[in-house]
């Protein structure tokens, strides 16, 4: 049936290169769409020239400077009208190399990113299991474009940090996430805590009517919907730091595709590796003797990035 006059619109922004993402999205809107009182708007961003899934070796690390420094790839036009109003938009996105998925980066760098000035937004990850630096270059991103963050909802691998390491480079590589070797589980976000996302939907679809205006706090608080583990964050700083070296090396050197990145790219592959193999568990063992020393302070910091939504469950029984 149709919404009703006074019914509350909500745009859905998203790009789902394995289709992970597009399911985590599905489940999450599902009981919106059951509402009267709510209009529920799917546009799902297309880059011009796409990216192939699996990915292809060299491919894949050829997006990695353009990733990290946000520089935008062209979109294809968006299915719905820019000054458009819409009372809350929900962002999704997948996490390439520490920092937002191009397309997503495209969109926010567009004109049709014009939909978001003066609008609550929600934003959706689903990714392996480090989010942190990609979510803050997305809220400076809204923030520019003067939208508002409200809610942040995220996804992630709860394989053990070791097996992923394996199993997602596998999927991303061969398309192939199924357990294997009777040692590693399979990759991705699993599909109860995919079917799980259904409750944000039921807690918006109970608030959303109601509300005088667009929201301008969180709305899925209580749900269990962002949790931080404190032992990524030095991990993470870390890496972007050599993520941005590189990048800046790597984009120098020549553009996408190019000979001599391509070059370029074989010797930070193997750079990569030995940094995984060596530096990595040296640094997983420092962490963990300074732990007592950091535990206070790396609470508090893991506190403070959970915000807006936070990672209390008082409200679950609610709306399961």
């Amino acid at each position: 049936m149709a919404p009703s006059h006074a019914a509350k619109r909500v745009l859905v922004v998203y790009y789902s290169q394995t289709g992970q993402l597009t399911r985590a999205v599905q489940s999450f809107v599902a009981p919106l769409r059951d509402c009267l009182d709510i209009e529920v708007v799917d546009a799902a961003i297309a880059p011009r020239e796409p990216y192939r899934f699996p990915w292809r070796f060299l491919d894949f690390l050829d997006v990695f400077p353009e990733s990290v420094y946000l520089d935008p790839p062209a979109i294809a036009p968006v299915a719905f009208d820019p000054d458009e109003h819409f009372d809350l938009i929900i962002l999704a996105y997948q996490v390439w190399f520490l920092s937002p998925s191009l397309p997503i980066t495209g969109f926010l760098h567009s004109d049709a990113a014009r939909v978001l000035a003066g609008r609550p937004v929600i934003t959706l990850i689903a990714c392996r299991n480090m989010w942190l630096t990609a979510e803050a270059k997305v809220i400076a991103l809204l923030e520019r474009r003067g939208a508002r963050l409200i809610d942040n909802v995220v996804l992630i691998d709860r394989g053990p940090p070791w097996s992923t390491f394996i199993t997602t480079p596998r999927w991303l590589l061969t398309g192939r996430k199924d357990a294997f070797w009777k040692i590693f589980p399979a990759a991705g976000v699993s599909a109860a805590d995919i079917e799980g996302a259904a409750r944000f939907g039921r807690a918006l679809r109970s608030a959303l009517p109601t509300l005088q205006g667009a929201p301008t706090q969180s709305l899925l608080r209580g749900l269990g919907a962002v949790r931080v583990d404190p032992h990524y964050i030095a991990s993470e700083r870390i890496g972007h730091r050599s993520f941005l070296l590189w990048g800046r090396l790597l984009r120098r050197i020549g553009p996408p595709g190019s000979r001599p990145r391509r070059v370029a790219l074989v010797f930070y592959a193997t750079f990569l590796a030995t940094m995984i193999l060596t530096v990595l568990p040296v640094t997983l063992a420092a962490a963990w003797l300074l732990r007592p020393f950091l535990s206070g302070r790396l609470r508090a910091a893991a506190q403070r990035l959970e915000a807006p939504s936070g990672s209390n469950c008082d409200r679950c029984g609610e709306f399961l």
